[in-house]
């Protein structure tokens, strides 16, 4: 069985980032597989040097005429029995033909992206429900969650690196800098936590408006915009909290990262995170938009190093009964050899 993995997305984003984990982890695990995507050269780069076949096309837009023909002729000539697709645009180039058609949803996305598939797969509970709603048959709809890669030789970021103190608490925050991401929240949060310091990973449209916010509220001196990164592990080793304060979040990644890296997770009542933590075990669930909860959560784990530890424990047991590689890449194998073999 081949599988032909078809991304046409940015060069940073969550979704992106899981594309690189989840075709490396499948490559070293032995799929026989090829990946097309839009030529971003590190994203190019990190794949073959991961050894996976990587072809790059255009993925332009509604006038583009390429990409259909260019993936036609990958597919033929790889003998794909699988074409997987991730998000609408790489959907709506992907020709029919003899291989069976995949997606994998990781928002509430338009179905009409995807009519004409022949399976859908979701990454949690909710979008599978959004998916059924939609019309289509229990069958054809499967769900398979993201896991995390941790890297076992990364050392913790130096605070000194971002003139952070040895001695001070350090929150984390991972994400896009965009409205949705409720980062202006943690912010304001922050404002009541005078001794607490917060590094932010991440890049987006909203960058100046955070900076100006965080002069506002008189935080500057404890917040670090770190851009985008790639050493998620070192920042994860290097912070106390983990802090997710989404407005919008189909599924977020972030928690189970912060659980497979050990760290105590404050997170937004989004939907993705809702749905996906035990409130009050393996993590605390604040409401979305409310800095004062958010500062009252962060806080409590702060005063309490029992806490802290209940959710770090309870975030491990979730991880390796649910969100462990091994357990998503046997997943992912059994599925698409099963829709290989219906095809």
């Amino acid at each position: 069985m081949h599988v032909t993995q078809v991304m046409a997305g940015a060069a940073q984003g969550g979704a992106e980032t899981f594309f690189t984990t989840l075709t490396t982890a499948l490559e070293a695990d032995g799929l026989e597989q090829s990946l097309v995507i839009r030529d971003h050269p590190d994203r190019v780069t990190a794949l073959r040097a991961a050894g996976c076949r990587v072809d790059t096309v255009p993925f332009g837009g509604w006038l583009d005429r390429v990409t259909p023909i260019l993936l036609r002729q990958h597919l033929r000539a790889h003998q794909a029995a699988v074409a997987l697709a991730w998000m609408n645009r790489a959907a709506a180039k992907l020709p029919s033909g003899p291989w069976a058609r995949v997606a994998r949803l990781g928002g509430y996305y338009d179905l009409k992206y995807y009519r004409g598939f022949d399976h859908l797969i979701a990454i949690i509970p909710g979008i599978r429900r959004h998916i059924l709603d939609g019309g289509w048959p229990e069958q054809r709809v499967h769900l398979i969650p993201n896991f995390c890669d941790v890297d076992e030789t990364a050392s913790p970021v130096p605070r000194a690196d971002h003139d952070t103190p040895e001695g001070a608490p350090l929150l984390l925050a991972l994400g896009r800098l965009h409205h949705v991401k409720g980062l202006d929240v943690l912010l304001t949060a922050l404002a009541d936590l005078p001794w607490v310091y917060l590094w932010i990973a991440g890049e987006g449209p909203e960058r100046t408006t955070l900076e100006v916010l965080a002069e506002h509220l008189g935080v500057t001196g404890r917040v670090r915009f770190l851009g985008w990164r790639s050493d998620r592990t070192a920042l994860m080793r290097a912070a106390d909290i983990v802090v997710f304060p989404s407005r919008y979040e189909p599924n977020g990644t972030v928690t189970v990262e912060a659980w497979a890296h050990h760290k105590p997770l404050v997170v937004s009542d989004a939907d993705g995170p809702a749905e996906t933590v035990r409130a009050g075990d393996d993590a605390l669930l604040v409401p979305r938009d409310d800095a004062p909860a958010l500062a009252t959560a962060i806080r409590r784990v702060l005063d309490s190093p029992d806490l802290a530890a209940q959710l770090v424990g309870r975030g491990a047991e979730r991880v390796a009964a649910a969100f462990s590689r091994a357990r998503v890449v046997a997943h992912y194998r059994e599925t698409l050899d099963q829709i290989a073999r219906r095809r």
